[in-house]
């Protein structure tokens, strides 16, 4: 090995011991960052994080199993291997992006990354094992202490098993709960829960065939201004995901409706989509 390949190694090796970001996080390329974006089981990706975020992908999903002490990452618990966990793939990678963006996920981004981690395992425990994992990196979260908000570059958000009274029982806490739509119009404050997300359908028996019938498209609307009144993000899981006119059809219904995330595992297809069609992105681009 030439001296000067040496070199350079012994300097990579260095920075990541050091906490520095890599050069390839460092002068990672400007992207389009798109709020309505989110990255439905991401790490099932090749890159986990990466390629959501090279795609502007606003908001991306973990799920967590506590084992052995580990918050691994995996849809099932058969799928859970040491150290893929949610530090490993998600926390450390996004404290060095913030690192190197000065503050940003993205640069010169004034937004927030939505981090859900979908909690499967018991709820009690493994929140408190995720309560202590994102302490480790506190100052790049959005927090919320006795009721008051302080914005960061990353708001973590708890879906699956969530144990809400033990959230609600913590004076500050770095995650806000993932409601559903019974939890609309109880007065829940939205510095508590910031999220509401369902299964769509649920709610809804119209899967992109055909125009939406009027009275799905009023409850989708009805839904999203209750929920936006009270100051709550809306997100539907299990809507169609197959390439094709059905999926558009119910993507345009969703932006219509003013939807803040949708869901997909496409993340090339809903990027390319919203470019073109969603107004708000457009206007930002």
């Amino acid at each position: 090995m030439k001296r000067s390949t040496l070199s350079v190694l012994l300097a990579l090796l260095g920075a990541v011991a050091a906490g520095v970001p890599s050069p390839a996080v460092a002068a990672a390329a400007p992207v389009q960052p798109l709020e309505r974006a989110h990255a439905h089981n991401d790490y099932e990706h090749t890159r986990p994080l990466d390629d959501a975020l090279d795609n502007g992908f606003g908001s991306v999903e973990a799920d967590v199993w506590l084992v052995d002490g580990e918050l691994r990452v995996a849809h099932d618990l058969a799928g859970t291997r040491p150290g893929r966990t949610l530090r490993s793939l998600y926390l450390q990678p996004l404290a060095e992006r913030v690192r190197a963006n000065r503050g940003s996920v993205y640069p010169h981004w004034r937004g927030s990354l939505q981090l859900l981690v979908d909690v499967k395992s018991d709820g009690p425990s493994t929140y408190r094992a995720v309560d202590e994992a994102l302490r480790e990196f506190r100052p790049m979260f959005t927090q919320w202490t006795n009721g008051h908000e302080r914005r960061g570059p990353v708001e973590v958000v708890i879906s699956g098993n969530r144990p809400r009274e033990d959230m609600l029982a913590q004076r500050r806490r770095l995650a806000g709960y993932d409601g559903r739509l019974s939890d609309l119009g109880t007065g829940t404050p939205a510095t508590f829960m910031p999220l509401v997300s369902d299964n769509w359908t649920n709610h809804f028996t119209w899967q992109g065939a055909g125009p939406i019938p009027a009275l799905e498209r009023e409850k989708l609307r009805r839904i999203v201004a209750q929920a936006h009144a009270a100051g709550y993000r809306v997100r539907f899981w299990a809507t169609p995901d197959v390439a094709g006119a059905p999926r558009e059809a119910v993507w345009r219904e969703l932006i219509a409706a003013d939807v803040d995330q949708i869901n997909t595992d496409d993340l090339v297809g809903l990027r390319e989509f919203l470019l073109a069609n969603d107004p708000a992105e457009r206007h930002a681009a």
